[in-house]
């Protein structure tokens, strides 16, 4: 008889417990529908808990991303990975999320004496636009590649560097030229020139760098700057695999064509493996060959990007 009465305790114990926790009945309404009381309720709940009948998990997203974080850290050898949760795969928000964490990554990382060189385009323009304040002494901001655009497309260039240099306190150095020039012979002319040759040797001095990548589609940054001719996109559309700093590259991490190559302006790619902190904000359903093309050829050692982009890191192979 103590046993039946006991099966019965136990059952709805149980009843309580799937009503309360998986069909979203409050106590109240299941005291009302088994008709005891709420105490009654609550009592089985904190029973059904104690003895292992419920067993609650708390799925925490940052810890999950601390474990996507580390697998990648480790699969390429990345001083850093840094991912966010953003709530849809989505260009615009993907680029807004991890716009903001790059902005505060940034933030805990400067100090006294930095030199800190950026390159340009929608994903930097929002990190840029959230950067928070920070007074540090003797810091430089530099442009690390051109970025003025041969149609009416903004790369965001100018206001970048501008913000960058607004939120460390000092006045920052432009280059106020193309990312492409037609000729390497122009390129070599232009960068001979006093002035641009110390920017640019400033940006080669520089102990963080913060770049991102750009998709080989036709609606990108770069290409809508009007860089390029028919050849080159011929080019850009069958080996690409993205841009970093206005260079292409395959999945592989190569350069794609060593002539477009010599005709950039700018910090090398060789020079950018070479960084303190080399940062890549980057992530999208359209960039993530670009980042993974990056991060197989050594050109950066930090990573900040979103979640769906570095599931997709570590599960590519290739």
């Amino acid at each position: 008889m103590a046993d039946d009465r006991m099966d019965d305790k136990l059952s709805k114990m149980i009843d309580v417990a799937r009503l309360y926790y998986e069909l979203d009945y409050n106590q109240e309404e299941i005291a009302q529908k088994l008709g005891v009381s709420r105490p009654t309720i609550s009592r089985f709940l904190q029973q059904a808990k104690d003895e292992g009948y419920v067993q609650i998990k708390i799925v925490h997203p940052n810890e999950n991303n601390f474990v996507l974080a580390n697998r990648l850290e480790a699969k390429f050898g990345l001083k850093k990975a840094v991912i966010v949760s953003v709530p849809q795969y989505e260009d615009s928000i993907v680029k807004r999320y991890i716009g903001e964490a790059a902005a505060n990554y940034l933030y805990d990382t400067v100090k006294d004496g930095d030199i800190i060189a950026t390159t340009w385009g929608t994903t930097l323009f929002q990190m840029a636009s959230q950067l928070k304040d920070k007074p540090v002494r003797d810091v430089k901001v530099v442009q690390l590649n051109g970025g003025v655009s041969h149609s009416e497309t903004n790369t965001y260039a100018y206001e970048i560097v501008h913000l960058f240099g607004k939120a460390f306190h000092t006045i920052p150095y432009f280059i106020p030229l193309p990312a492409l020039v037609d000729h390497e012979v122009v390129k070599r002319t232009i960068e001979s020139d006093r002035h641009i040759r110390n920017i640019l040797e400033l940006g080669k001095l520089s102990n963080i760098a913060v770049v991102t990548v750009g998709a080989p589609t036709d609606d990108s940054v770069l290409i809508r700057a009007n860089y390029f001719t028919d050849a080159d996109l011929d080019i850009i559309r069958e080996k690409a695999a993205g841009d970093i700093c206005s260079r292409y590259i395959d999945i592989a991490g190569d350069i794609c064509s060593t002539e477009m190559n010599q005709r950039t302006i700018g910090i090398s790619l060789d020079e950018l493996k070479r960084k303190d902190q080399s940062i890549l904000v980057a992530g999208g359903a359209k960039k993530v060959d670009g980042i993974y093309g990056a991060l197989r050829g050594g050109y950066t050692n930090v990573l900040i990007t979103d979640q769906f982009t570095a599931r997709y890191l570590l599960e590519r192979n290739v």
